[in-house]
């Protein structure tokens, strides 16, 4: 598959969490989120490259905490941007995986599986992203009306999304525009089809301080 890089993004500032610590910095059993994270990826595979998006003014507070907690990760720190497709750009200019893979910092509960099928799926096809089934029942809203529609046909879409380097540098070409809500829907745009895969429906990006309740739960 040769070498593969994975860009956490952790550049937000988490303001729906109500704090003015930043929610990738936030504990769960006195661990910050992030390195959760990090290490998900570090022990599936040791040699994949990690680069790390964050806000300048918060470098200083993540080598202090890396420090209080004796982390040794191998990882890039890079300049977040004003928005996610920023943050990413310049990320990807200090990626040198064949494969790149960009996952949120604030998903510490996906599972290898997961990232074993994106990556495998990314080789295969050039693009691929996981996603999982809607539980809920889901209205579609119109001014101020709304109607029922078939949560079959929809999906939640997860991280991490990969891609050949080629593809999502083409992607990453592209000038920044509103309708980017994420990195497949760039590398969509830029004419490349999207592959599929089941995700694992734990992991869900964490936003909100019920969510790091959840998380809690799987990571005793």
């Amino acid at each position: 598959m040769g070498k593969t890089s994975v860009i956490l993004t952790a550049a937000g500032m988490g303001r729906r969490m109500q704090s003015s610590l930043p929610k990738q910095f936030m504990l769960i059993h006195e661990k910050p989120v992030l390195m959760y994270t990090m290490e998900q990826f570090y022990q599936f595979d040791p040699k994949m490259e990690i680069i790390l998006t964050l806000p300048k003014d918060w470098f200083t507070h993540w080598e202090t905490i890396m420090s209080e907690y004796d982390f040794h990760i191998p990882h890039r720190i890079v300049e977040g941007g004003k928005e996610r497709y920023n943050s990413i750009k310049n990320a990807l200019e200090c990626c040198t995986g064949d494969i790149i893979a960009v996952h949120d910092g604030v998903r510490p509960l996906v599972n290898h599986e997961t990232i074993k099928a994106c990556l495998r799926a990314a080789h295969e096809k050039g693009a691929a992203v996981p996603m999982v089934s809607i539980a809920e029942s889901i209205r579609q809203i119109d001014g101020d009306t709304s109607k029922a529609v078939d949560r079959a046909n929809f999906r939640l879409v997860q991280t991490p999304q990969c891609f050949q380097r080629e593809v999502i540098l083409k992607a990453y070409a592209q000038e920044f525009h509103s309708e980017i809500t994420d990195d497949a829907s760039l590398v969509e745009k830029s004419g490349h089809a999207i592959e599929t895969v089941e995700g694992n429906i734990e992991n869900i990006k964490i936003t909100t301080q019920s969510d790091l309740k959840y998380a809690g739960m799987f990571l005793k």
